[in-house]
């Protein structure tokens, strides 16, 4: 999700929520304590340099429990940190804290935000020998599998 997005989402919305991937919600008292760009400049396993930016939003819960972040104020927070930051339209990760630091894609599923697994991946399988995966067929599932007997005269 881009930042936009979340912008076109947040100017539609009365609270703010965000879903976790095991179903439940960030508390309702979640501070954002951080917008911010984050560029990542790598090399992968292939030997191509690369470079990524994504907006990052880090997401807090103290012992505020009167504390609620209204959407247009998440959205004065989002064009403050564009101005002086000088944030494009990139695509959103987020910061949670649970038995660690997770980070996060973000979706939104028409009520709320909704946070994303992320998944680490080769990028250069085409050039660090990585095999394709290969689809299983069981034999004994096909109709003519006669032929793959021992006198099927086949092999």
């Amino acid at each position: 999700m881009k930042l936009s997005d979340v912008k076109n989402q947040l100017s539609a919305l009365e609270r703010v929520l965000f879903k976790l991937p095991n179903g439940a919600f960030v508390p309702e008292h979640f501070h954002i304590t951080e917008i911010g760009l984050v560029t990542k400049n790598f090399i992968d396993c292939g030997g191509t340099v690369r470079k990524e930016s994504v907006v990052n939003f880090q997401l807090w819960e103290a012992n505020d429990f009167e504390h609620r972040l209204k959407p247009q104020k998440l959205l004065k927070i989002i064009e403050l940190s564009e101005h002086v930051l000088g944030i494009e339209d990139f695509e959103i990760e987020v910061e949670y804290q649970e038995s660690t630091i997770g980070k996060y894609n973000l979706d939104f599923n028409g009520d709320h935000f909704e946070l994303i697994n992320k998944q680490t991946d080769c990028l250069a399988q085409d050039k660090c020998g990585i095999p394709a995966n290969k689809i299983k067929v069981n034999i004994a599932d096909k109709k003519d599998a006669s032929c793959c007997t021992p006198n099927g005269k086949c092999c």
